[in-house]
């Protein structure tokens, strides 16, 4: 197993990270490091550890996606994450996805999260303000290597609350002035558990309109059967419907595709490893169908509603257990995203 790069916001106490938002600094965390890291892992220098995340990308590159060089997905965790699961997480998502035949560098952004249930409403407010700093600090980073000519595609995975962090995070970016006026962009993001309103995905809303307009396509994944999205609704009287549980409005930017997964879902016996959280709000990662279709989602070869992993049932795109195309692989797909408009017949 290789390092984890994590994006770590949280305020330092010493060598140790706490839950309280802090500056942000940029990690390489070994392998053989599976509760907690601390300032002993830390790079010094940003441009470095970019230009590592960068390489390994660019070094590895997928012959199924439609990026030039190489894939880096930007994992956002939710709330009531400690940094053990986060480091788990993380490992796990870069396990299934390369398992299923991504090729690309999964990072952690970590944002401060007190690991307990009743902090549910400070999260939130700790993620609304390290939302500034992914912007000031990460986004920039990340835009500055674009104007480098840089041409590694970054993806965005935001689970539950980490929706409301990335969606913060692109409002904040329209603020900042030499980020609003520099042509950076994201290309696919996704939301598992999206603990936002589904209306704030409206094409009529203030708060999503400046994501839409910096990424390529975003893909929300939803679970009718999501106990923990019931229990956030609740706490809104009912009248903000979680997009997690509920899906996309009606009036959603051509941008967005829903992808249900309930169908698929209500199949699956609960994995004893889940005890310490809610299965049905935590269930993606770990499970490799969604792996399969978050791969060809990131990879950007095939068109959102003929993805192999999805069925139309009663006219919404589900999650289903189906295999990758048998020849994919013999597409050409690498070396046509290569090529030049002029040389495309």
């Amino acid at each position: 197993m290789t390092d984890t790069y994590v994006i770590c916001a949280r305020k330092r106490n010493g060598d140790v990270f706490t839950s309280e938002p802090g500056p942000v600094r940029f990690l390489k965390v070994p392998s053989t490091v599976k509760t907690f890291y601390d300032s002993s892992h830390v790079v010094a220098n940003p441009k470095i550890w970019a230009g590592e995340v960068q390489a390994l990308a660019d070094g590895d590159e997928n012959p199924n996606s439609i990026a030039p060089t190489g894939d880096v997905l930007v994992f956002i965790h939710g709330y009531n994450n400690s940094m053990e699961d986060i480091l788990r997480r993380t490992r796990q998502l870069s396990k299934d996805l390369r398992a299923e035949g991504w090729r690309g560098q999964v990072v952690a952004f970590d944002w401060p999260s007190a690991n307990q249930t009743l902090n549910y409403l400070e999260d939130r407010w700790d993620g609304s303000q390290v939302a500034i700093s992914l912007v000031s600090k990460a986004i920039r980073l990340l835009s500055e290597g674009q104007k480098a000519d840089c041409r590694t595609n970054v993806h965005l995975l935001a689970h539950s609350a980490g929706a409301y962090v990335a969606m913060e995070a692109f409002l904040q970016a329209e603020k900042d002035g030499p980020l609003r006026n520099t042509p950076w962009r994201i290309g696919q993001v996704a939301f598992i558990s999206g603990d936002v309103s589904m209306n704030s995905l409206s094409v009529k809303s203030d708060w999503s309109g400046p994501m839409f307009a910096r990424i390529m396509r975003l893909t929300n994944y939803y679970n009718p059967f999501d106990a923990a999205l019931a229990v956030s609704t609740a706490k809104r009287l009912g009248v903000s419907p979680r997009a997690g549980r509920r899906g996309l409005p009606a009036d959603a930017p051509d941008k967005a595709v829903a992808v249900n997964c309930g169908p698929y879902f209500k199949g699956l016996q609960p994995d004893a490893s889940f005890a310490h959280v809610s299965w049905t709000h935590s269930w993606y990662i770990g499970n490799r169908v969604f792996a399969r279709d978050l791969a060809m989602t990131l990879e950007g070869a095939i068109d959102r509603d003929f993805i192999p992993t999805r069925e139309r049932i009663g006219g919404e795109l589900c999650l289903a257990d189906h295999p990758r195309p048998v020849f994919q692989s013999q597409w050409d797909i690498k070396s046509t995203a290569q090529m030049t408009e002029r040389h495309i017949r």
